[in-house]
């Protein structure tokens, strides 16, 4: 090789077809205008990127799928719509409008998201617009809830009237306003607002013509609270107090859930902290490092496009430098704070005003009426009657506000009488399950999730009871494919899609989110689950520490101690 060879500059790597796609979009226009009304069920693949940044994926029944192809029909193609809820924050008539949209556009159902927002599924193509313009016209949006953008901001469920709590619900409705795309495309063609310039004179001065390499998800919380586990986002804000004083942000960089099965050097990640912020600087931090992982983010390769791969990539110090860059100075220390903690907000709690809210437990965040259970029934009711505000939470749980203490007897006995399932009626396990929506709609699903939680969660309450373990307070995250919506490397036990039936099992994390967990197994059956879980809590019954979660016992006792335990003395 000669010299001039050797000092050729590397070649720049091809850049996905996602980034031709947003390139031309016009700003995120595409051909979508056109595609919505174009015959058929379905839309092109351009359109179907670029409506995510819209709040919409495109899916099809996969129940129904494969019987439709050997009678030659076509997949019964339909949308899911995500509405985008800073903090989760619902008024009573947004609550009402949401749950109108369930009948008149959906599958009669809601779901609340483990980000704290609302999904629709089942929507036809021919109903899209006017879905997302309803979802607008009751004062929330459907805009960024996807896409490569910063999607909802999260931030702590608990309505706690005090300085700390009003600050996190202020900061995160600002960022949320603050941090969405410049470009007037969602107005134009979903809420037919006239192109008042070119598209190419828009201008995009946080995301740029491309926007992000990948989706970036962002949440602010307190030591006190981190239920919305933190350490997980793309930026994790952590808001540090004294008393009712915010002395500053932590920002802690690159967390994230997703990884695929196959494709070495994809992984889980715990944000790390890097550096802190003043109480005026909020926005100027989260832009700074939005603006460091749009230059820097993968384009070529989709799976290793996160933030956490551009830190493991170039390393902390050189995320700190250039974060200082992007920032325009030398930045602070991280503040030091207390250990993290997950409360627990089902149930009644007092806000502090003299008030309390209810927390009420949605299994796997399914707002719907079932035989047994009418749910959505008494919500729709309770609201219309009572008219109080609601919090959807990050375990997809709601909690309902500002109930008055004469109030609290008639609105328990008005959803007991709907069969609605209290929290002191479940057990701590079924209480603390997440599960993605996976099977039939959503297209990465490579096994089951939330069809599956209650009886998989019975199964596993059965062996807990076995070793007397039935109050223990154990996190579970189920999801149907590794991408992780359900956080599921960072819980006690994580259940992650790996084949139809079965599922790669992750032990070791801690309830309260600052630590992943590790795979202990690689394809469980499912009916297998509980059987394998089983010695392991025998075990941990026995030699627990005074105080110690299960999590932190497996963590303790390490991936080749726990092996020898497994049915056959072996990982599977």
């Amino acid at each position: 090789m000669s010299a001039e060879q050797s000092a050729a500059p590397a070649a720049t790597p091809k850049l996905s077809a996602v980034e031709g796609v947003k390139e031309q979009s016009r700003f995120l226009r595409g051909g979508i205008a056109a595609d919505l009304l174009t015959p058929g069920p379905s839309v092109t693949e351009e359109s179907y990127n670029l409506l995510k940044f819209h709040g919409s994926y495109e899916q099809y029944d996969r129940d129904t799928a494969t019987p439709r192809k050997k009678q030659g029909l076509e997949k019964e193609y339909q949308f899911m719509v995500r509405a985008r809820i800073p903090g989760g924050r619902l008024t009573a008539e947004q609550y009402l409008a949401l749950d109108a949209i369930a009948d008149r556009y959906s599958n009669g159902t809601l779901r609340i998201t483990t980000r704290q927002g609302i999904q629709f599924h089942g929507v036809l193509k021919g109903n899209l617009k006017a879905t997302i313009a309803d979802i607008n016209h009751s004062m929330l949006t459907t805009m960024s809830a996807c896409g490569d953008v910063v999607r909802n901001v999260m931030t702590t469920p608990a309505p706690i009237r005090d300085a700390v709590h009003a600050r996190l619900e202020a900061d995160a409705r600002f960022l949320s306003t603050r941090l969405l795309p410049k470009s007037r495309a969602y107005y134009e063609l979903f809420l037919d607002e006239e192109n008042q310039a070119p598209a190419e004179s828009v201008d995009e001065p946080l995301y740029g013509a491309t926007y992000l390499p990948r989706k970036f998800k962002v949440g602010l919380a307190t030591p006190e609270d981190n239920s919305i586990d933190l350490l997980t986002q793309d930026l994790g804000i952590l808001s540090v107090f004294e008393g009712d004083h915010l002395v500053g942000y932590n920002l802690n960089l690159g967390g994230g859930q997703g990884l695929t099965h196959t494709k070495a050097g994809t992984h889980a990640r715990m944000a790390s902290p890097i550096a802190s912020v003043g109480p005026g600087e909020l926005l100027q931090g989260a832009e700074a490092v939005i603006r460091l992982y749009r230059d820097h983010g993968n384009r070529a390769d989709r799976k290793r496009a996160r933030l956490k791969y551009v830190l493991d990539d170039m390393g902390l110090d050189w995320t700190r430098k250039e974060l200082e860059r992007q920032f325009g100075r030398v930045l602070a220390d991280p503040l030091p704070h207390g250990p993290f903690q997950v409360p627990d907000h089902l149930g009644w709690h007092e806000q502090g005003d003299g008030r309390f809210w209810l927390g009420l437990p949605v299994a796997s965040g399914r707002i719907e009426d079932g035989p047994r259970v009418r749910l959505r029934t008494a919500l729709r009711a309770l609201f219309e009657n009572w008219a109080k505000p609601s919090v959807l939470t990050p375990q997809q749980d709601i909690l309902i506000a500002d109930i008055a203490p004469g109030e609290r007897d008639e609105i328990e006995a008005h959803l007991r009488s709907h069969g609605v399932v209290f929290a002191e009626d479940l057990t701590a396990v079924r209480r603390w399950t997440l599960a993605c929506p996976a099977l039939p709609t959503c297209g990465l699903a490579l096994s089951e999730a939330e069809r599956i939680r209650e009886p998989l969660v019975d199964s596993i309450e059965a062996a807990l009871r076995k070793h007397g373990l039935i109050e223990e307070r154990i996190s579970i995250r189920i999801t149907g494919c590794p991408n992780g919506c359900a956080r599921p490397y960072a819980g006690d036990i994580g259940l992650v899609g790996r084949t139809p039936g079965t599922f790669a099992l992750f032990v070791g994390g801690d309830f309260e989110g600052t630590r992943l967990n590790a795979k202990l197994t690689e394809k469980v059956p499912e009916a297998a689950i509980a059987d394998t879980l089983d010695p392991l809590l025998g075990a941990f019954a026995q030699e627990r520490q005074p105080g110690e979660g299960f999590g932190d016992w497996c963590h303790r006792q390490g991936i080749d101690r726990l092996a020898t335990l497994l049915p056959g003395g072996k990982a599977l």
